[in-house]
């Protein structure tokens, strides 16, 4: 009997013979055929669910903002994998902002008007040596540098000399950020001058600690894995401790093997599926308000 109780602490435990008491009561008649396995399977399920019943209601007392309409196992992971993080690190083109408000496709635009003039090549093959630069060496500019020796001041400069009337303050991605308890920092492949023009106007810039932009990285960009020990050091974060929100899901994967939690914001950038990896991916969201909303108390809303 213990051998088939393995794993439940052994029959005579009370949840056990709880279990037990309450399949007995519900059977007035044992049927004569019942087998061994059919009836210790019966309890072991019975244990189980005991169990969750338990570990569910200590949740509730313990989170009480926790979702209820998601599965139990969904909000039970949700607690355990953010309850230590400190630091809450966020990518910053197509995260901060959505993809929708289509900023990026001017600087996309920029990019493709700078290599036709360095090379003196039409549109069509200057997005593509663009997209293939970016898809080879993580940014079109790391390619460009390699490649051609473009200084990476002179690509920075011009590109990111845009309009951001395209993006506006949002009160609920504020709010949701508010939230968080510890820092909460950029990591992006842009540069901060730019980077710090679209976190205020998305009237969020008080709300972040810090930024690790390219020129840290000494133009070394995500995904490569030497980009991730620059901004460890820069931003001076435990990544056992941390969070990354990116909306390239191959950019998380460097994230993890470091140990931090990461989350994929898949919400429709270029690209953003290429280097999918399930495994390495702790939270897997469509919109980052919404994802901040739904975190348990005392993070969310809900």
């Amino acid at each position: 009997m213990a051998r088939v109780a393995q794993g439940n602490r052994g029959l005579n435990d009370p949840p056990c013979r709880a279990a037990i008491g309450k399949y007995l009561a519900q059977s007035t008649t044992i049927p004569r055929a019942i087998t061994k396995s059919t009836f210790f399977s019966t309890v072991t399920s019975a244990i189980g669910s005991l169990a969750t019943a338990t570990a569910e209601s200590e949740d509730r007392r313990r989170y009480p903002g926790l979702p209820q309409s998601l599965p139990f196992s969904m909000r039970r992971g949700m607690t355990a994998r953010i309850d230590h993080i400190d630091s809450w690190i966020f990518d910053l083109d197509n995260t901060l902002y959505p993809p929708s408000a289509k900023l990026f496709d001017l600087i996309d635009e920029r990019m493709g008007a700078f290599i036709m003039r360095l090379l003196d090549i039409d549109a069509v093959e200057a997005r593509r040596v663009q997209k293939q630069y970016f898809h080879d060496h993580g940014t079109t500019m790391a390619g460009l540098m390699r490649h051609h020796g473009v200084d990476p001041e002179d690509f920075l400069v011009d590109v990111h000399d845009i309009a951001l009337d395209r993006i506006a303050p949002d009160a609920r991605l504020r709010a949701g950020l508010e939230r968080l308890p510890g820092r909460k920092l950029v990591f992006t492949n842009a540069d901060a001058d730019y980077a710090a023009r679209v976190l205020e106007a998305r009237g969020i810039a008080d709300l972040f600690d810090g930024i690790c932009d390219i020129r840290i990285l000494r133009y070394t960009p995500k995904p490569d894995p030497a980009a991730y020990d620059v901004m460890i050091d820069h931003l001076r974060i435990d990544p056992a401790r941390s969070l990354f929100v990116e909306d390239m899901a191959r950019n998380l994967t460097p994230a993890k093997a470091l140990g931090m939690t990461t989350v994929w914001l898949d919400n429709g950038s270029e690209s953003g599926h290429r280097g999918h990896l399930p495994d390495q991916i702790d939270f897997h969201v469509n919109d980052i308000a919404d994802w901040l909303d739904n975190l348990p108390s005392p993070w969310g809303i809900s």
